[in-house]
């Protein structure tokens, strides 16, 4: 596969004079505001600043009632808050018929994908692996793995997390699929065994790799500032940084709000976002897991193909950058793993990673079937 050319377009002068106001409102502290693409050099991938919270302009919002939006947003994304999001409280029945079951539904994806290629695309915690309290523990089952590797030999595979892409490697442990880590802003290609890997299997994409000194260095503040809270974990996953509440104590989630707070106030280049009982901390620039799934198909030669059928399977808000991007080429589905009702733009819904192995199954026995058929004509 050829290495593509990223640029970051004027990253240093442009971020640094940003001046972007935030609204700060009941729902949620990640409001931001859209930022026009810039453009880059032909033949280049051009990334733009990420919509992102720029915390300094919260200072003039009163202190509690900022902290305060910032743990209902906490609160929001926890399973076990369920009854504090208003969507929530909408019929589950409703909202299978809007997302009905992957399963249910496999002979009418199988038939949509009917003359394409299938490109497989899947989130690892809490889809292929459960959500565990211990995030250094979220093992893939062996059963999972086998369902996985066959998978990878029917189709192009590849895993898009917001860990660090050697940690889910050191997860999954197979060489012949992609793997996007830092939600999509450090992919690699197969190391062997994929008859659709091309070119040089090194790494493909790094378009934050700036950031790295920074990163590290608010690591090391995260850590040092966090340690006071009891279950607070930060995790390093190379180019963003995640601050993990499962374990802690609601009681202490303010606390802690205003530990990454005080942190992040003094780095305009990197924003907040929010996953299931994760605070976020990226890079400000507009990558996210949407652009590693544009950016895996246009590097395995399905960029303008209108016979590619990409299939994407996640349970987190971040996974929702691939679903975005689905519904707007048009071109394959969106699956979300969740077991109660959520706001969002997948087309076919899972219940937990059991479910996403059948699925899984069943399209790697259909696979087999029709080159079995093929085979006999």
């Amino acid at each position: 596969m050829t290495k593509q050319n990223v640029v970051v377009s004027d990253a240093e002068a442009e971020i640094m004079n940003m001046a972007i106001s935030v609204a700060v409102s009941n729902s949620s502290i990640f409001t931001a505001v859209a930022e026009k693409p810039p453009v880059g050099p032909p033949g280049c991938i051009s990334i733009s600043r990420k919509r992102f919270l720029n915390l300094k302009n919260l200072d003039s919002i009163n202190g509690a009632e900022r902290i305060n939006s910032w743990v209902d947003s906490m609160r929001a994304s926890s399973p076990t808050h369920l009854k504090s999001s208003s969507f929530l409280k909408e019929d589950q029945s409703s909202w299978i018929l809007q997302h009905p079951s992957a399963l249910d539904m496999f002979e009418q994806i199988i038939d949509a994908s009917k003359g394409k290629q299938i490109v497989m695309f899947m989130d690892y915690d809490g889809t292929l692996s459960p959500i565990v309290e211990d995030p250094d523990r979220a093992f893939m089952s062996d059963a999972m793995r086998k369902t996985v590797k066959k998978v990878a030999r029917c189709f192009p595979t590849a895993i898009v997390s917001g860990r660090c892409r050697d940690k889910v490697y050191k997860f999954v442990r197979l060489a012949e699929l992609y793997y996007a880590g830092s939600h999509g802003m450090d992919i690699k290609g197969p190391a062997k065994g994929s008859k659709y890997k091309k070119g040089s299997q090194g790494v493909l994409c790094q378009p934050a790799s700036e950031f790295l000194p920074m990163i590290d260095e608010v690591y090391k503040l995260l850590v040092e500032k966090t340690k006071s809270t009891p279950g607070a974990k930060v995790e390093n996953n190379k180019f963003c940084l995640s601050v993990h509440f499962r374990c802690v104590d609601e009681k202490k989630w303010s606390e802690l709000a205003l530990q990454v707070r005080s942190v992040l106030k003094e780095y305009p280049k990197l924003r907040l976002t929010q996953g299931r009982k994760v605070l976020e901390i990226r890079p400000t620039i507009k990558w996210d897991k949407g652009k590693a799934l544009e950016f895996l198909l246009e590097s395995l030669g399905y960029a303008n193909c209108t016979d590619v059928f990409p299939v994407y399977i996640g349970d987190d808000r971040t996974d929702e950058d691939a679903f975005k991007i689905l519904r707007e080429r048009g071109q394959g589905f969106g699956i979300l793993v969740s077991k109660t009702p959520k706001e969002t733009t997948a087309t076919y819904s899972l219940q937990e990673p059991a479910e996403v192995m059948d699925f899984l199954q069943r399209l790697v026995e259909w696979k087999r079937q029709s080159i079995r058929a093929h085979s006999m004509l």
